[in-house]
């Protein structure tokens, strides 16, 4: 069992949570059901999935929360450039976002590699 408190990752993806919380306030109120919505728990899945692999036995399993999670990191980018493509938000205002979310694939990536040629 691992302490996800510890991982890079997890660290980078509650940054991304932060960062999407913001932009969600920016939308208009009649996405509160819609995008508002979809953003926030993509966002919050990335890092929670991260925490529960954590607590997996097994490597295997870890690395399959690792995937969820980036799963949700793509689902979350798609979102995002729904909105930006919608003109919902100025494009200026996803840029850090964008950036963090490359940052957490790439980091994501190589840490799946690793587990994998680890098994």
């Amino acid at each position: 069992m691992r302490d996800f408190k510890k991982l890079n990752i997890w660290s980078e993806g509650i940054q991304i949570v932060k960062e999407v919380y913001l932009i969600a306030k920016k939308l208009p109120s009649d996405e509160k059901f819609g995008l508002k919505s979809q953003i926030t728990r993509a966002a919050v899945s990335i890092p929670s999935n991260i925490a529960e692999g954590s607590g997996r036995n097994s490597e295997i399993e870890f690395k399959r929360f690792l995937e969820i999670s980036l799963g949700s990191l793509f689902e979350l980018q798609t979102q995002l450039i729904i909105i930006q493509e919608l003109n919902l938000i100025e494009s200026k205002d996803l840029i850090l976002v964008f950036e963090l979310l490359e940052k957490e694939g790439k980091m994501k990536n190589g840490f799946i590699k690793t587990i994998k040629n680890n098994l």
